[in-house]
């Protein structure tokens, strides 16, 4: 027997499937042979589609399931908050699970929610709450406040960029953090305030810059420009007295746009041109982040020579 699933659509109640001529053994075939992909109890995905999606897309999928799957079983007195309200936010995310955060005034007793559901008590106030993607979800600011008195400050700091850099109000922020004043969680948010730059384009940028103010170097300039024979280059961090760049090396930035060949040609092209002029480059990963040691006395080492180049009668001979 062929078994076809419904060509509209990629997710399913179980209810839909059956209604569309499916019956569960059916079902539990198309499951077994990855056609199917089950998501939650009652809810299923088109395997291709789901195998097909990032970690940030499946997260606000995971959503659209939970939403899907308790259209007919809930009363819809909840909010989706938290990690789930930053996923519809499209806020960058970094070592979070999957699990559907959601809020709601009363006692999470009264609705039946899964394991993979967090319910959280708490008010949302008719000012903190919007609609993403048609879904309930809290305010852009609500969010950023809710996740942050959970996350690490690294977390935070990734988080609070984005939202910056989203238009997010820093002074409403910085106002209920103020009013959190001895509560679990607000240090990551105050200290993820105090280091808060729209300028940063990447949780690894975010990163990078947590890790150099923990570290006590020298705060670098973001998203420096640099003129060149080939054309103007813009370094994610610089220390341009010194001429030493730091690039931070994530896979969107090859990815994204050109293919990665033409896009990698080019920016050797250009960082070359950068070097006849005097500038150091260090090129870093997401595991450099974790090696903190290397890490600092690399770009001491880079800032060191840097200086001592400034210094060399030569340059100053030159630059008279």
């Amino acid at each position: 027997m062929l078994l076809e699933l419904p060509a509209t659509a990629n997710l399913w109640r179980t209810d839909q499937l059956l209604a569309s001529g499916l019956n569960s053994r059916a079902v539990a075939r198309l499951v077994q042979g990855s056609a199917l992909v089950r998501l939650r109890r009652g809810c299923y995905a088109r395997g291709e589609w789901w195998r097909g999606l990032n970690a940030a897309a499946r997260r606000r999928q995971l959503i659209s399931a939970h939403a899907l799957g308790t259209l007919t079983t809930s009363t819809g007195g909840f909010v989706y908050s938290h990690i789930s309200g930053a996923s519809l936010h499209r806020l960058h995310l970094w070592n979070v699970d999957d699990r559907v955060h959601l809020t709601q005034e009363g006692s999470p007793s009264g609705i039946s929610h899964g394991r993979d559901v967090v319910a959280h008590t708490r008010l949302v106030g008719g000012h903190e709450l919007c609609f993403v993607d048609g879904l309930p979800c809290t305010s852009l600011e609500r969010t950023v406040v809710d996740c942050c008195l959970m996350f690490t400050v690294q977390q935070a700091v990734i988080l609070i960029d984005h939202a910056a850099r989203m238009g997010a109000d820093l002074g409403l922020l910085r106002a209920r953090c103020s009013s959190l004043a001895g509560r679990n969680g607000v240090v990551a948010l105050r200290r993820a305030l105090e280091l808060a730059d729209p300028r940063s384009e990447s949780a690894g940028e975010s990163l990078t810059r947590e890790l150099l103010h923990r570290l006590r170097i020298t705060p670098p300039e973001l998203q420096y420009l640099v003129r060149s024979p080939l054309g103007e280059y813009r370094l994610d961090f610089a220390w341009p007295e010194r001429k030493v760049g730091l690039e931070f090396d994530g896979k969107t930035k090859y990815f994204d746009y050109r293919p990665t060949g033409e896009v990698l040609f080019a920016e050797r092209q250009r960082e070359r041109a950068q070097m006849e002029m005097g500038w150091t480059f260090l090129r870093i990963e997401w595991k450099d982040l974790f090696n903190e040691v290397e890490f600092k006395y690399r770009v001491l080492r880079a800032l060191n020579r840097g200086a001592a180049a400034d210094s060399s009668p030569f340059r100053r001979s030159r630059a008279g």
